[in-house]
């Protein structure tokens, strides 16, 4: 037997009012989505609104030119002129996942080992490491990046991805350790005790019972370093400023589109899309477990 469930009016204001927020919040991204595919004639001279007036107009053009490089125009040496591809979005694309993967991968692994040494052993001064640990997160970012930008030219690290992996390790480790932290102490401590009786030592325990029992944190945090890593432009712009255009991130590549071509809107919103494509893959492919980590710790007993 079916159970219908009525709607009160206050429900159904309270639907209404969700659906128009969603479609006022997703009005600019169709803008963008459709800008996209229109010529620059036609987004110079008309509202994205109007596009569906004009089919004609739609093209893969945008996508091409971004994913192929961009067009200039050079000089031959006679006179005449030649039309020529500059970097690519595709190599910004490969870059950024190159910078992105370990700078997920570093911190989850170090800030793991951290956290279970903060839950479960004892070793003189450990609240002290770790009200550190927990004060680092409020401190910006950016009052570092001058003093490791020197260390980094006096030993090479400067326009490096070795550079750049180990400050976005060393930026996203309070968190990570943090989150982790939360979870791994709600850990049953019955647990552990039955692996000690067992003969496990803390490496053992580590390994075979804490990563695999705390993958829903571990998967919270690589969504959040991820997209954070991602989508950065900053730390990117500082630390692979010498490694030349084929190490260009995507952010960086976007920033270059904006200054150098900043009227032809047709080509940005085609690299934002592209550049949106892994992240969204991403966070909807580990969603599942986002909730659970971010409620890690929160309720106990």
């Amino acid at each position: 037997m079916k159970t219908q469930v009525k709607m009160t009016r206050g429900a159904k204001i309270i639907t209404a009012l969700l659906i128009l927020f969603c479609l006022v919040w997703t009005i600019p991204t169709a803008g963008i989505l459709i800008t996209s595919f229109r010529d620059s004639d036609a987004t110079a001279s008309s509202g994205w609104w109007t596009a569906f007036l004009t089919p004609k107009d739609f093209t893969l053009g945008n996508y091409d030119e971004v994913l192929g490089g961009q067009r200039y125009t050079v000089g031959t040496g006679s006179g005449g002129t030649a039309a020529r591809r500059g970097a690519s979005m595709g190599s910004a694309f490969l870059s950024s996942i190159t910078v992105t993967l370990p700078s997920v991968i570093i911190p989850i692994f170090i800030a793991a080992a951290a956290a279970y040494a903060f839950a479960w052993m004892s070793f003189p001064g450990r609240r002290i490491l770790f009200g550190m640990v927990i004060a680092l997160l409020v401190v910006p970012l950016q009052i570092s990046l001058i003093p490791i930008l020197r260390d980094y030219q006096k030993i090479g690290l400067n326009g490096t991805y070795l550079g750049i992996w180990l400050a976005h390790s060393g930026f996203g480790l309070p968190l990570a350790t943090y989150i982790l932290f939360n979870y791994i102490s709600t850990i049953p401590r019955s647990i552990l005790e039955s692996a000690f009786i067992d003969g496990a030592n803390h490496f053992t325990m580590f390994a075979r019972l804490i990563i695999p029992l705390s993958v829903p944190a571990l998967a919270s945090f690589a969504i959040f370093q991820f997209i954070w890593v991602w989508n950065d432009l900053l730390v990117a712009l500082v630390f692979l400023s010498g490694g030349g255009q084929l190490m260009e991130v995507v952010t960086v590549r976007l920033m270059n589109m904006a200054g150098t071509r900043g009227s032809d809107w047709h080509l940005l919103t085609a690299g934002a899309f592209v550049s949106m494509i892994l992240p969204l893959t991403v966070f909807l492919s580990l969603q599942k477990y986002f909730v659970k980590g971010l409620l890690a710790g929160s309720v106990k007993g």
